[in-house]
C-alpha cells in the first residue's frame, strides 16, 4: 500500500483525521506542482500569496516576472536570510532590493510603519503631501494597504494596512479579466496588470467556491476545477473569509476590511474514502499544508476562516526572438514550463507544450506548422505568401 508523501509536513487537522481513520493513508490521487516558493508573511497575506505565485512563474518559464538582484535575478524558494529582499516583488520599499534609498515604494507610501498591520490611518504619502509612486509591485497593482477606497462592492471601506479586496460575482458565475470601475484596484485585476507590466499577457478569473453558501446552488468553483487547474499546471489563489462577514468596525474606520486570508493551492489529494483535499502554501512560510475541500472554519487549523473564492491566473507565452535561419524561420519564446509530480507513481512530467501556428493575415486561419513540444523554441518552414504571421499557442502536454 502506497503512503502519501507530502511535499512538506501535514497540517494538524489532516494528521488528526488520518490518525483516527477518517481516510486511509492511501490516496487514489496525490498530485502537486514542483518548484513552488514558500515565502514568509510580509505586508499582508494577499501580497505574500501572490508573491508565491509570481515567484513560481519566474522560476518556471517566465523569467522577467522578477528582475531584481535577489537570487541572482531568479525568484528564490524562500524569503529567509539573503533572500529577504524578494519581498519587494509584492511590497517595494526604499533602499531594498536595489531600489534607491530616496525613491519611495509600497511600504513607504502605504504603511505608517513596519508594525502598522490593520492600521486605519491615512496613507503616509497623503499626510506628507506627495504623489504616490507609480505601481511597481504586486501590492501596488492589487490596491493592498491603500486607504483611499470606500464602498468596495457594498461590503467594506478600505484598504487598511495588510489587506486587499476582490470583487466577486455574487451569482456564483466566473468572472474573467474583470476590472473595477472608477480606478479601484482589486486582487484579480491587479494580478493581470502586474503580469502585463512585466511583459506578459494573462487570463485571470475569479469565482466563489461551490462549498461557500454564498454561491447559489449548482454554481461556484469546484474541486474538479482545482484538479483541472493543477493538472494544466496553474496554481490557484484561495481567499478565506467568514460567511456574511463583509466588514468590521475598527478604531478610526467604520466598516473596514473584514478578517480574511489568502493561500496558494499547488496540488490536490483524493482519498479512497471519497475525501478531497488540496495542498497549499500558507503565506506564512511554514511549508505545505493540506486542507479539506468542504465548508469548514478549519480549512487552516485554528484560523476560523472558511473558503470564500478562488482566483486563477493563466499566463500566456511571449515571443522573444524571431529570425531567418536559411530557408526556415526560428522562433523563441517564454511561457509556462511547470512540472507536475504524481506521488503514487513517483514520477514527474512537464505540463505545458507549445505549437507554432502560421497565417497569411491577422484575421486569417492560423494553421500548425510545428509539432507540440515542451521546448521554448522551434524552427519552422515559412509559407509561400509574401506576408505571413506567426503565433505560439499553449497546449496541454500529452
Amino acid at each position: 500500500m502506497a503512503t502519501i508523501s507530502a511535499p512538506a509536513p501535514f497540517n494538524v487537522i489532516a494528521a488528526v483525521l488520518l490518525s483516527i481513520g477518517l481516510f486511509s493513508l492511501r490516496g487514489d490521487e496525490n498530485v502537486y506542482l514542483l518548484d513552488v516558493p514558500d515565502y514568509s508573511w510580509h505586508a499582508g497575506c494577499f501580497g505574500t500569496a501572490s508573491g508565491n505565485l509570481m515567484g513560481f512563474w519566474d522560476r518556471n518559464g517566465l523569467t522577467n516576472m522578477y528582475a531584481g538582484p535577489t537570487g541572482g535575478g531568479v525568484a528564490p524558494l524562500n524569503s529567509q536570510g539573503a533572500n529577504a529582499s524578494i519581498r519587494s516583488l509584492w511590497a517595494s520599499q526604499a533602499g531594498m532590493d536595489g531600489r534607491p534609498a530616496t525613491v519611495a515604494g509600497h511600504m513607504d507610501d502605504y504603511w505608517v510603519s513596519a508594525l502598522s498591520f490593520e492600521s486605519t490611518a491615512p496613507d503616509p504619502y497623503v499626510t506628507a503631501g506627495r504623489a504616490e509612486h507609480a505601481p511597481d509591485s504586486l501590492g501596488d497593482f492589487m490596491g493592498q494597504s491603500q486607504r483611499k477606497y470606500s464602498n468596495l462592492d457594498g461590503e467594506c471601506n478600505g484598504n487598511i494596512d495588510g489587506f486587499a479586496f476582490n470583487f466577486w460575482d455574487k451569482t456564483g458565475n466566473r468572472r474573467t479579466n474583470f476590472k473595477p470601475s472608477s480606478g479601484i484596484r482589486d486582487i484579480q485585476s491587479g494580478l493581470r496588470e502586474f503580469a502585463r507590466w512585466r511583459g506578459y499577457d494573462a487570463i485571470v478569473a475569479s469565482q466563489l467556491v461551490n462549498v461557500n453558501p454564498e454561491a447559489p446552488s449548482g454554481t461556484g468553483f469546484t474541486f474538479e476545477d482545482i484538479k483541472a487547474e493543477i493538472n494544466a499546471g496553474f496554481p490557484v489563489i484561495l481567499i478565506l473569509q467568514k460567511h456574511s462577514n463583509f466588514s468590521r468596525d475598527l478604531p478610526g474606520l467604520a466598516r473596514a476590511n473584514p478578517n480574511a486570508h489568502a493561500v496558494l493551492v499547488h496540488g490536490y489529494v483524493e482519498y479512497d474514502s471519497g475525501a478531497q483535499a488540496v495542498w497549499f502554501k500558507t503565506s506564512w512560510g511554514q511549508g505545505d499544508e493540506l486542507g479539506l475541500w468542504e465548508d469548514s472554519d478549519d480549512f487552516i487549523f485554528g484560523l476560523g476562516l472558511p473558503m470564500r473564492g478562488a482566483i486563477t491566473v493563466h499566463l500566456q507565452p511571449r515571443i522573444t526572438n524571431f529570425e531567418r535561419a536559411g530557408a526556415q524561420v526560428r522562433l523563441k519564446w517564454e511561457g509556462p514550463s511547470a512540472r507536475l509530480w504524481d506521488d503514487l507513481s513517483k514520477t514527474s512530467r512537464p505540463v505545458h507544450h507549445y505549437v507554432v501556428e502560421r497565417a497569411d493575415s491577422l484575421d486569417g486561419e492560423f494553421i500548425p506548422v510545428s509539432p507540440a513540444s515542451g521546448e521554448l523554441e522551434a524552427l519552422v518552414n515559412p509559407g509561400v505568401s509574401p506576408q505571413q504571421f506567426f503565433r505560439v499557442k499553449l497546449v496541454a502536454a500529452n
